[in-house]
């Protein structure tokens, strides 16, 4: 990867971590929670997803995994970026608009609110997609197959996740959740 490009992914990626971590202080207390079981069975291919990503630019591992893509070339840092962007906007503007009703865990917040303004226009699960978006971004600009795999694991926690909070927003919302199901697709807007 281009080292500049590099630099700058990295440093995109450090801005959405501490805002993220701004953003966590004031939510509303939960009214329900995951038990641990399901919280593991979740963070831990996302927490080995996001490791791998970040051992992209380490080099750490298997010289086989850090060869690049053949079709990586001289444009796919600087798209990556281009990539990662957008991707972390749109999760970040997703987390705004949900306010003091995010969680990282799977929870229902007491006076919980069904929420299908701004991104969640257009996917119902904006933040995963906008991470999702992120990460391809590094993964292009890094051209390496170990993102692949970091993408497969980050990809299917986070799919595991949205199916256990979508089944806990139908028990609370009904069919106003599951009209909005049938209106807007899970990530990809039309598509997935």
């Amino acid at each position: 990867m281009h080292l500049s490009f590099g630099l700058l992914i990295e440093a995109t990626w450090l801005l959405w971590a501490l805002y993220w971590a701004w953003g966590a202080r004031g939510v509303k207390a939960a009214a329900r929670e995951d038990d641990w079981t399901r919280l593991l069975a979740y963070r831990i291919p996302v927490m080995l997803g996001f490791a791998l990503l970040i051992a992209l630019g380490q080099g750490v591992g298997h010289p086989w995994l850090y060869r690049h893509v053949p079709s990586a070339a001289a444009w796919a840092p600087p798209l990556g970026w281009l990539l990662v962007l957008p991707g972390l906007g749109f999760a970040c503007w997703a987390r705004r608009t949900l306010g003091r009703n995010w969680s990282g865990a799977v929870q229902l917040k007491q006076d919980h609110e069904l929420i299908m303004a701004g991104p969640y226009r257009w996917v119902r699960h904006p933040i995963y997609t906008g991470m999702l978006l992120a990460m391809l971004g590094t993964i292009l600009a890094a051209g390496s197959w170990l993102g692949l795999l970091a993408l497969a694991l980050v990809g299917g926690g986070f799919w595991y996740k949205l199916r256990h909070e979508e089944r806990w927003m139908r028990e609370q919302f009904g069919t106003a959740y599951v009209d909005y199901m049938r209106r807007v697709k899970a990530l990809v807007p039309g598509v997935l």
